[in-house]
Protein backbone atom coordinates (compact mmCIF):
# COMPACT_ATOMS: atom_id res chain seq x y z
CA UNK A 1 0.00 0.00 0.00
CA UNK A 2 1.42 3.54 -0.70
CA UNK A 3 1.55 6.39 1.79
CA UNK A 4 -1.93 7.99 0.89
CA UNK A 5 -2.52 11.76 0.89
CA UNK A 6 -5.51 11.94 3.11
CA UNK A 7 -7.77 9.66 5.00
CA UNK A 8 -11.33 10.24 5.48
CA UNK A 9 -13.14 7.49 8.14
CA UNK A 10 -16.35 6.71 6.27
CA UNK A 11 -19.14 4.46 7.18
CA UNK A 12 -20.02 2.04 5.01
CA UNK A 13 -22.91 3.19 3.44
CA UNK A 14 -24.10 3.33 0.12
CA UNK A 15 -23.91 6.99 -0.15
CA UNK A 16 -20.05 6.74 0.87
CA UNK A 17 -18.88 3.98 -1.61
CA UNK A 18 -20.93 6.07 -4.31
CA UNK A 19 -18.53 9.05 -3.18
CA UNK A 20 -14.99 7.45 -3.59
CA UNK A 21 -16.15 5.74 -6.58
CA UNK A 22 -17.18 9.33 -8.21
CA UNK A 23 -13.89 11.06 -7.04
CA UNK A 24 -11.51 11.68 -9.67
CA UNK A 25 -9.00 8.90 -10.66
CA UNK A 26 -6.11 10.46 -9.82
CA UNK A 27 -7.82 11.47 -6.48
CA UNK A 28 -8.74 8.08 -6.11
CA UNK A 29 -5.01 7.04 -5.67
CA UNK A 30 -4.30 9.73 -3.13
CA UNK A 31 -7.13 9.29 -0.85
CA UNK A 32 -7.33 6.08 1.29
CA UNK A 33 -10.39 5.36 3.48
CA UNK A 34 -10.67 4.07 6.45
CA UNK A 35 -14.16 2.27 6.24
CA UNK A 36 -16.26 2.01 9.33
CA UNK A 37 -18.69 -0.76 9.93
CA UNK A 38 -21.33 0.76 12.25
CA UNK A 39 -22.90 -0.49 15.37
CA UNK A 40 -25.64 -3.21 15.38
CA UNK A 41 -26.50 -3.78 18.76
CA UNK A 42 -29.15 -7.08 18.88
CA UNK A 43 -29.26 -8.29 15.68
CA UNK A 44 -29.69 -11.79 15.35
CA UNK A 45 -26.42 -13.45 13.98
CA UNK A 46 -27.30 -15.05 11.06
CA UNK A 47 -28.81 -10.98 9.88
CA UNK A 48 -25.56 -9.72 11.24
CA UNK A 49 -23.83 -11.93 8.99
CA UNK A 50 -25.45 -11.16 5.71
CA UNK A 51 -25.39 -7.34 6.46
CA UNK A 52 -21.43 -7.79 7.12
CA UNK A 53 -20.98 -9.65 4.08
CA UNK A 54 -22.78 -7.11 2.10
CA UNK A 55 -21.33 -4.23 3.26
CA UNK A 56 -17.75 -5.45 3.02
CA UNK A 57 -18.44 -6.53 -0.44
CA UNK A 58 -19.70 -3.29 -1.39
CA UNK A 59 -16.81 -1.69 -0.23
CA UNK A 60 -14.17 -4.25 -1.78
CA UNK A 61 -16.03 -3.66 -4.81
CA UNK A 62 -15.92 0.47 -4.49
CA UNK A 63 -12.40 0.38 -3.73
CA UNK A 64 -11.21 -1.05 -7.11
CA UNK A 65 -7.71 -0.98 -7.41
CA UNK A 66 -7.36 2.09 -4.35
CA UNK A 67 -6.07 1.86 -0.95
CA UNK A 68 -7.84 1.45 2.21
CA UNK A 69 -8.34 -0.22 5.61
CA UNK A 70 -11.43 -1.80 7.36
CA UNK A 71 -12.48 -1.29 10.96
CA UNK A 72 -15.30 -2.66 13.33
CA UNK A 73 -14.30 -0.32 16.34
CA UNK A 74 -17.78 -0.79 17.81
CA UNK A 75 -18.22 -4.56 18.08
CA UNK A 76 -18.80 -6.45 21.13
CA UNK A 77 -17.42 -10.05 21.41
CA UNK A 78 -20.28 -11.53 19.95
CA UNK A 79 -20.46 -9.49 16.85
CA UNK A 80 -16.46 -9.97 16.55
CA UNK A 81 -17.21 -13.65 16.49
CA UNK A 82 -19.58 -13.02 13.46
CA UNK A 83 -17.20 -10.88 11.73
CA UNK A 84 -14.60 -13.50 12.27
CA UNK A 85 -16.68 -16.07 10.84
CA UNK A 86 -17.54 -13.60 7.36
CA UNK A 87 -14.38 -12.07 7.64
CA UNK A 88 -12.40 -14.76 7.17
CA UNK A 89 -8.17 -14.09 6.74
CA UNK A 90 -8.90 -15.91 3.22
CA UNK A 91 -11.75 -13.03 2.73
CA UNK A 92 -8.32 -10.32 2.51
CA UNK A 93 -6.87 -12.37 -0.05
CA UNK A 94 -6.37 -9.93 -3.48
CA UNK A 95 -8.03 -7.07 -1.73
CA UNK A 96 -6.80 -3.69 -1.04
CA UNK A 97 -7.23 -3.30 2.26
CA UNK A 98 -5.93 -3.76 5.93
CA UNK A 99 -7.66 -5.01 8.90
CA UNK A 100 -7.83 -2.50 12.04
CA UNK A 101 -8.12 -3.08 15.74
CA UNK A 102 -7.07 -0.99 18.57
CA UNK A 103 -6.18 -0.72 22.18
CA UNK A 104 -9.23 -1.38 25.01
CA UNK A 105 -11.26 -3.24 21.81
CA UNK A 106 -12.99 -6.93 22.76
CA UNK A 107 -10.39 -9.23 22.28
CA UNK A 108 -12.24 -11.28 19.63
CA UNK A 109 -12.32 -8.44 17.78
CA UNK A 110 -8.27 -8.05 18.34
CA UNK A 111 -8.01 -11.58 17.45
CA UNK A 112 -9.49 -10.99 14.57
CA UNK A 113 -7.35 -8.57 12.87
CA UNK A 114 -4.72 -9.78 14.06
CA UNK A 115 -5.58 -13.06 12.10
CA UNK A 116 -6.01 -11.27 8.61
CA UNK A 117 -3.12 -9.35 9.15
CA UNK A 118 -0.63 -12.50 9.80
CA UNK A 119 -2.55 -14.34 7.07
CA UNK A 120 -1.59 -11.37 4.20
CA UNK A 121 1.61 -10.81 6.02
CA UNK A 122 0.88 -7.74 5.50
CA UNK A 123 0.47 -4.24 7.55
CA UNK A 124 -1.87 -3.89 10.30
CA UNK A 125 -4.12 -0.59 11.20
CA UNK A 126 -3.97 0.12 15.32
CA UNK A 127 -6.61 3.40 15.63
CA UNK A 128 -6.18 4.91 18.95
CA UNK A 129 -9.25 7.26 20.49
CA UNK A 130 -7.89 10.12 21.59
CA UNK A 131 -11.40 12.41 22.35
CA UNK A 132 -9.87 13.65 25.84
CA UNK A 133 -6.57 14.02 27.16
CA UNK A 134 -3.53 11.20 26.12
CA UNK A 135 -3.41 9.23 28.57
CA UNK A 136 -0.02 6.95 28.97
CA UNK A 137 -1.41 3.93 29.87
CA UNK A 138 -2.41 3.64 26.20
CA UNK A 139 1.25 3.44 25.00
CA UNK A 140 1.58 0.08 26.80
CA UNK A 141 -1.66 -1.46 25.18
CA UNK A 142 -0.34 -0.42 21.64
CA UNK A 143 3.20 -1.84 22.34
CA UNK A 144 1.05 -5.08 23.61
CA UNK A 145 -0.55 -5.42 20.21
CA UNK A 146 2.32 -5.08 18.05
CA UNK A 147 4.10 -7.52 20.25
CA UNK A 148 1.62 -9.95 18.88
CA UNK A 149 2.62 -9.10 14.85
CA UNK A 150 5.32 -10.91 13.12
CA UNK A 151 8.65 -8.85 13.06
CA UNK A 152 8.56 -7.35 10.32
CA UNK A 153 5.32 -6.69 9.58
CA UNK A 154 4.38 -2.81 8.92
CA UNK A 155 1.67 -1.31 10.75
CA UNK A 156 -0.45 1.85 10.02
CA UNK A 157 -1.30 4.26 13.74
CA UNK A 158 -4.85 6.21 13.67
CA UNK A 159 -5.03 8.82 16.40
CA UNK A 160 -8.48 9.33 16.47
CA UNK A 161 -9.14 12.97 17.67
CA UNK A 162 -12.71 12.33 17.19
CA UNK A 163 -15.08 15.65 17.65
CA UNK A 164 -12.93 18.59 17.48
CA UNK A 165 -14.85 21.61 17.44
CA UNK A 166 -14.41 25.34 18.83
CA UNK A 167 -15.21 23.98 22.31
CA UNK A 168 -11.98 21.89 22.48
CA UNK A 169 -8.81 24.47 22.20
CA UNK A 170 -6.13 22.07 23.69
CA UNK A 171 -6.49 19.13 20.91
CA UNK A 172 -3.78 19.78 19.04
CA UNK A 173 -1.45 19.84 22.06
CA UNK A 174 -3.46 16.62 22.93
CA UNK A 175 -2.36 15.06 19.83
CA UNK A 176 1.07 16.30 19.80
CA UNK A 177 1.44 14.04 22.97
CA UNK A 178 0.21 10.78 21.91
CA UNK A 179 2.74 10.61 18.94
CA UNK A 180 5.72 11.75 21.31
CA UNK A 181 4.83 8.62 22.86
CA UNK A 182 3.65 6.36 20.45
CA UNK A 183 5.90 6.91 17.37
CA UNK A 184 9.09 5.54 19.03
CA UNK A 185 7.64 1.98 19.43
CA UNK A 186 7.85 0.63 15.62
CA UNK A 187 8.78 2.17 12.33
CA UNK A 188 4.98 3.00 11.10
CA UNK A 189 4.07 2.64 7.58
CA UNK A 190 1.93 5.25 8.28
CA UNK A 191 0.48 7.72 10.69
CA UNK A 192 -2.49 9.97 9.97
CA UNK A 193 -4.41 12.22 12.43
CA UNK A 194 -8.13 12.46 12.24
CA UNK A 195 -10.54 14.77 13.48
CA UNK A 196 -14.15 15.30 12.73
CA UNK A 197 -14.52 19.18 12.32
CA UNK A 198 -18.79 19.56 10.52
CA UNK A 199 -20.89 20.40 13.47
CA UNK A 200 -24.19 18.91 14.31
CA UNK A 201 -27.09 21.63 13.18
CA UNK A 202 -27.85 24.19 15.63
CA UNK A 203 -30.95 23.54 17.82
CA UNK A 204 -32.49 26.51 16.00
CA UNK A 205 -31.87 25.01 12.55
CA UNK A 206 -34.89 26.46 9.77
CA UNK A 207 -34.55 26.65 6.76
CA UNK A 208 -33.59 29.33 4.49
CA UNK A 209 -31.15 30.24 7.25
CA UNK A 210 -27.66 29.10 6.33
CA UNK A 211 -25.24 28.26 9.02
CA UNK A 212 -21.68 28.82 9.01
CA UNK A 213 -19.18 27.11 11.56
CA UNK A 214 -15.22 27.70 11.22
CA UNK A 215 -13.05 24.64 10.77
CA UNK A 216 -11.55 24.34 13.91
CA UNK A 217 -10.21 20.58 13.12
CA UNK A 218 -8.13 22.17 9.58
CA UNK A 219 -6.71 24.74 12.24
CA UNK A 220 -6.04 22.09 15.04
CA UNK A 221 -4.07 20.23 11.71
CA UNK A 222 -1.88 23.01 10.75
CA UNK A 223 -1.27 23.66 14.87
CA UNK A 224 0.31 20.55 14.53
CA UNK A 225 2.45 21.26 11.92
CA UNK A 226 4.00 24.42 13.41
CA UNK A 227 4.50 22.07 16.76
CA UNK A 228 8.25 21.65 15.13
CA UNK A 229 8.78 17.75 16.42
CA UNK A 230 10.88 15.99 13.91
CA UNK A 231 8.31 13.65 12.79
CA UNK A 232 5.85 15.86 11.05
CA UNK A 233 6.96 15.20 7.75
CA UNK A 234 5.49 11.43 8.16
CA UNK A 235 2.11 12.80 9.28
CA UNK A 236 -1.11 12.11 6.85
CA UNK A 237 -4.07 14.49 7.85
CA UNK A 238 -7.76 12.22 8.08
CA UNK A 239 -11.46 13.79 8.98
CA UNK A 240 -14.78 12.40 8.81
CA UNK A 241 -16.04 13.90 5.40
CA UNK A 242 -18.63 15.64 5.78
CA UNK A 243 -20.71 14.23 8.94
CA UNK A 244 -19.91 14.89 12.69
CA UNK A 245 -17.46 12.27 14.12
CA UNK A 246 -20.47 10.69 15.92
CA UNK A 247 -21.96 9.91 12.60
CA UNK A 248 -19.73 6.50 12.17
CA UNK A 249 -21.24 5.64 15.69
CA UNK A 250 -25.12 5.38 14.68
CA UNK A 251 -26.93 2.33 13.80
CA UNK A 252 -28.22 3.24 10.20
CA UNK A 253 -31.96 3.41 9.86
CA UNK A 254 -34.41 1.29 8.32
CA UNK A 255 -35.39 1.70 4.86
CA UNK A 256 -37.25 5.07 4.90
CA UNK A 257 -36.20 6.36 8.19
CA UNK A 258 -34.85 9.17 9.36
CA UNK A 259 -36.13 12.89 9.15
CA UNK A 260 -38.19 14.13 6.52
CA UNK A 261 -35.07 16.83 5.82
CA UNK A 262 -31.59 16.64 5.13
CA UNK A 263 -28.70 19.03 4.86
CA UNK A 264 -26.26 20.30 2.09
CA UNK A 265 -23.15 20.88 3.13
CA UNK A 266 -20.30 23.28 1.99
CA UNK A 267 -16.42 23.49 2.98
CA UNK A 268 -14.37 26.65 2.44
CA UNK A 269 -11.08 27.32 2.98
CA UNK A 270 -12.02 28.56 6.67
CA UNK A 271 -15.73 27.86 7.55
CA UNK A 272 -18.35 24.57 7.02
CA UNK A 273 -21.76 25.65 5.38
CA UNK A 274 -24.77 23.65 6.05
CA UNK A 275 -28.25 24.52 5.36
CA UNK A 276 -31.10 22.87 5.63
CA UNK A 277 -33.12 21.19 3.16
CA UNK A 278 -37.11 19.62 2.85
CA UNK A 279 -37.32 15.85 1.67
CA UNK A 280 -40.21 16.10 -1.89
CA UNK A 281 -40.61 17.31 -4.85
CA UNK A 282 -42.95 20.17 -3.38
CA UNK A 283 -39.96 21.83 -1.69
CA UNK A 284 -38.03 22.30 -4.84
CA UNK A 285 -37.98 25.92 -4.42
CA UNK A 286 -36.50 25.94 -0.85
CA UNK A 287 -34.17 22.87 -2.06
CA UNK A 288 -32.88 25.53 -4.83
CA UNK A 289 -32.71 28.75 -2.99
CA UNK A 290 -30.52 26.60 -0.31
CA UNK A 291 -28.23 25.17 -3.13
CA UNK A 292 -28.42 29.26 -4.12
CA UNK A 293 -26.78 29.82 -0.81
CA UNK A 294 -23.92 28.04 -1.51
CA UNK A 295 -23.35 29.26 -5.25
CA UNK A 296 -23.71 32.55 -4.25
CA UNK A 297 -20.83 32.49 -1.83
CA UNK A 298 -17.72 34.54 -2.77
CA UNK A 299 -15.69 31.02 -2.36
CA UNK A 300 -17.62 29.19 -4.23
CA UNK A 301 -15.23 27.19 -6.50
CA UNK A 302 -16.91 26.96 -9.57
CA UNK A 303 -18.86 23.85 -11.21
CA UNK A 304 -15.69 22.47 -12.48
CA UNK A 305 -14.22 21.99 -9.24
CA UNK A 306 -15.89 18.56 -8.72
CA UNK A 307 -19.21 16.50 -9.62
CA UNK A 308 -20.18 18.13 -6.14
CA UNK A 309 -19.98 21.89 -7.26
CA UNK A 310 -21.74 20.65 -10.87
CA UNK A 311 -24.50 19.39 -8.81
CA UNK A 312 -24.89 22.58 -6.46
CA UNK A 313 -24.71 25.08 -9.58
CA UNK A 314 -27.25 22.50 -11.96
CA UNK A 315 -29.51 22.21 -7.97
CA UNK A 316 -29.67 26.10 -7.75
CA UNK A 317 -30.73 26.21 -11.20
CA UNK A 318 -33.39 23.70 -11.24
CA UNK A 319 -31.65 21.58 -13.68
CA UNK A 320 -31.77 18.57 -11.38
CA UNK A 321 -34.40 17.01 -8.90
CA UNK A 322 -34.31 17.91 -5.43
CA UNK A 323 -32.71 14.53 -4.25
CA UNK A 324 -32.66 12.81 -1.33
CA UNK A 325 -30.44 12.41 1.60
CA UNK A 326 -28.29 9.46 -0.23
CA UNK A 327 -27.80 12.53 -3.21
CA UNK A 328 -26.86 15.42 -0.61
CA UNK A 329 -24.44 12.68 1.35
CA UNK A 330 -22.29 11.92 -1.75
CA UNK A 331 -22.31 15.51 -3.35
CA UNK A 332 -21.56 16.98 0.00
CA UNK A 333 -18.21 14.62 0.48
CA UNK A 334 -17.25 15.11 -2.75
CA UNK A 335 -16.45 18.49 -2.63
CA UNK A 336 -15.30 18.34 0.34
CA UNK A 337 -13.11 15.15 -0.36
CA UNK A 338 -11.90 16.47 -3.55
CA UNK A 339 -11.40 20.09 -2.01
CA UNK A 340 -8.80 18.64 1.19
CA UNK A 341 -7.11 16.70 -1.16
CA UNK A 342 -6.15 19.57 -3.77
CA UNK A 343 -5.56 21.71 -0.52
CA UNK A 344 -2.77 18.83 1.08
CA UNK A 345 -1.08 18.62 -2.29
CA UNK A 346 0.15 22.20 -2.18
Amino acid sequence: MSVPLYVPVLPTRPHAAATYRALAPDLQRQVAPLWTLPPRPGMLPKPLAERIAKEAGDISTAQRLGSGWLDAPFADEDEAAVLADVLTPGWWDHRNMRPVTGPGRPGAQQLFALAAARHREDGLGIRVRLPDDWNDRTASDVAALLDRMPTGHPADLFLDLATVLPGRPDAAKEAVRAPDTLIPLTSWHTVTVMAGGFPEPPDDFREGVPYEAPRTDWETWHEIRRSERTYLPRLRYGDYGIHPATYVTQTPPARGGGPPWGILRYTTARSYHLSKVPHGKQYDDANRQAARCFTGLVEFRGSKASAGERWLRDRSRGAVSTGAHTTWNKMGNIQHMTFVARSLEG
